[in-house]
């Protein structure tokens, strides 16, 4: 190995001095960055609804309107209750209606439980009861939030007088989406890594935040991010969960599926075209959990229906929550 001299190895401590220097300076900087930010938007757009101890941690929840039976309101994978703002308002208007955020996600605390399914829908579960919202209910999931309701259902059969699936995940989605389309170990790797850039404000820099103040305000933290992996790491469970849970029997039953006729301008036409078959296919298969169920296609929306078609989810909630008071009036 070659003898540096006395100069040069002080010049070289220098400069990895100056180097971790300059790192540390960045570091602080984007975590100021990130929590100035952060809490001026949390002026801005405060949380609304309330924070109700679960048990050693703390569940978001935020209910409007009045009447029976109460619509409970549960987002896609890594969503706040902001999925669901076009619509509760609208909602709130002829039922009592809640969203929430899962724990880990948006206001609400961390829980140290696996994040299946199983799992959410039991502190589902609690939060109702802690927060007093009173069965029976409607329980609407989108994407992700389909195998929760349906969980739910499954074990508290008693509690859920109807239900809404909007675009909502199958079990054996897994299995059946296009290979190119299956979340692969490398996607996960980005993902893990993205949360522990969030703390000095990297994806806020980026804009992979959105460009909505009121949804950064909730969703732009570590915790959101660190959750919304781990869901997605443990979807396969989930869906397992899900697959065993059974049929709705004759519950009041709407699914909502995307337009399986448009075009998705990110991926390659024949791509497109296979996941939309299958995907058309399973929303159908879903319509058939309960013997007093349907299936309705929201033209001209893609995922997120309760933003593109928001008329279609007011309209099929209301459809149900109609037929369950007609049933419990019956009875």
């Amino acid at each position: 190995m070659p003898h540096l001299s006395g100069d040069l190895r002080s010049w070289l401590g220098r400069i990895a001095r100056g180097a971790a220097l300059l790192i540390l300076v960045a570091v602080v900087s984007g975590a100021l960055y990130q929590n100035v930010l952060l809490a001026r938007e949390r002026r801005a757009y405060p949380m609304p609804g309330q924070l109700i101890d679960v048990g050693g941690y703390k569940m978001h929840i935020y209910c409007e309107g009045q009447g029976a039976p109460p619509v409970i309101l549960d987002s896609g994978q890594g969503d706040s209750y902001l999925s669901w703002r076009t619509v509760q308002p609208e909602i709130a208007k002829f039922v009592s209606v809640c969203s929430y955020d899962r724990a880990g996600l948006g206001y609400s605390e961390p829980s140290p439980r696996p994040r299946t399914s199983r799992v959410i829908a039991e502190e589902l579960h609690g939060l109702l009861h802690a927060a007093g919202v009173a069965p029976p209910y409607i329980l609407v999931g989108h994407s992700f939030g389909g195998f929760n309701v349906r969980l739910f259902a499954s074990h508290y059969r008693s509690e859920t007088s109807g239900m809404v699936l909007v675009d909502s995940g199958h079990p054996d989605q897994p299995k059946r989406m296009p290979q190119q389309l299956k979340m692969n170990a490398e996607y996960v790797r980005q993902l893990k890594l993205l949360q522990f850039t969030e703390p000095i404000g990297i994806p806020r820099l980026l804009g992979d935040c959105g460009d909505s103040a009121a949804i950064r305000a909730a969703e732009c933290t570590f915790n959101d991010i660190r959750e919304s992996t781990a869901e997605l790491e443990m979807t396969g469970e989930s869906a397992s969960e899900v697959g065993a849970s059974g049929d709705l029997g004759d519950t009041a039953l709407i699914v909502i599926s995307h337009d399986t006729g448009r075009r998705s301008p990110g991926l390659p036409e024949e791509l497109d075209k296979a996941r939309n078959r299958v995907w058309a296919q399973m929303q159908e298969e879903l319509s058939h959990l309960s013997t007093n169920g349907m299936l309705v296609i929201a033209k001209g929306s893609g995922h997120y229906v309760q933003n593109q078609r928001p008329e279609i989810v007011i309209e099929a909630i209301h459809d149900v929550v109609i037929r369950a008071r007609e049933k419990s009036a019956a009875h």
